[in-house]
């Protein structure tokens, strides 16, 4: 049906008595109908039409609010959506003694995405690396970052690391700080939302580490490789999780952590021989003879 051009609750009903209307009523004019009953049947058939048309303007004009409706809720929606603090309710509780854990927007973004992320974004030198880092706030605002092949392209910068940022490999952290790290990003993973369980895998996952016998052992090899093997596996999880080659990080593979421990023992030896021929009793040229055949051992 198409648009009415004008409000028909404004139309005023036309006097089809008139002349201006004669040519109407001479083709409704016959034996049974007089010219009185004719501009009659024009009069009723215009209030016909105008109740239709008054039922099509009422429709129209609620299509019309309605689609006002929805783009104004559409646009609250967007603005929300890119100034979440402004709009995050206020909630009722009294200020917390204990520091609130906010990471960097880079380990936030991999939480929200249920990405790898290293465990130095939850330890303590992370966190506060976070709350005195001068990184972009805005999440989604687009900063050029360079790539590894020198080439340059914009990213949001939630999804940048903070090229200023010393951050520790998993590998590389203390126990002291695994466990200040493994709880907080178990407490993220629930904030954002990780299914129950990937969060359960990784509290078994994590206390199978820190019960392990090598935890506490007195070959402090054997505690790194722990560390080692820790983050191994869990890039390597975050890699094949959703293919038909998935695992469980819940229970240990006994190989892969003595190959862990080779590997830490091996780079032991290695800065063992690095150190000797820093000593100036060693000549360069034997030295590197002498690191050489040490690696070759291996």
């Amino acid at each position: 049906m198409p648009l009415l051009a004008e409000n028909p609750n404004h139309a005023v009903l036309p006097d089809f008595r008139t002349e201006e209307y004669a040519a109407a009523r001479a083709h409704l004019i016959s034996d049974a109908v007089n010219n009185d009953q004719a501009a009659k049947l024009l009069a009723d058939l215009w209030v016909t039409q105008n109740q239709a048309d008054k039922q099509c303007w009422a429709t129209r004009l609620e299509e019309e609010a309605q689609a006002i409706l929805e783009e104004q809720e559409a646009a609250i929606t967007e603005e929300r959506k890119k100034n979440k603090s402004k709009y995050a309710p206020v909630r009722d509780a009294d200020v917390p003694s204990n520091p609130v854990i906010l990471p960097c927007q880079y380990a936030v973004r991999k939480m929200k995405a249920g990405d790898y992320c290293e465990l130095f974004y939850f330890t303590n030198s992370g966190l506060e690396e976070a709350s005195n880092s001068s990184f972009t706030a805005d999440a989604d605002t687009l900063i050029m970052m360079t790539s590894t092949d020198g080439s340059h392209k914009w990213i949001p910068a939630g999804a940048a690391r903070d090229p200023k940022a010393q951050v520790l490999k998993d590998d590389n952290l203390t126990w002291e700080q695994f466990n200040e790290a493994a709880p907080r990003m178990i407490i993220s993973m629930k904030e954002n939302d990780w299914p129950v369980d990937r969060v359960d895998m990784h509290v078994a996952f994590w206390s199978m580490l820190q019960n392990h016998h090598w935890r506490h052992a007195f070959n402090t090899h054997k505690q790194h490789a722990l560390l080692l093997y820790q983050v191994q596996q869990r890039c390597r999880w975050h890699l094949a999780i959703g293919s038909s080659n998935s695992w469980s990080l819940a229970r240990v593979n006994q190989d892969l952590l003595d190959e862990a421990h080779e590997e830490v023992f091996k780079q032991f030896r290695i800065q063992q021989v690095v150190i000797a021929l820093q000593t100036p009793e060693q000549p360069s040229s034997q030295g590197y003879e002498a690191l050489m055949f040490a690696i070759s051992l291996w």
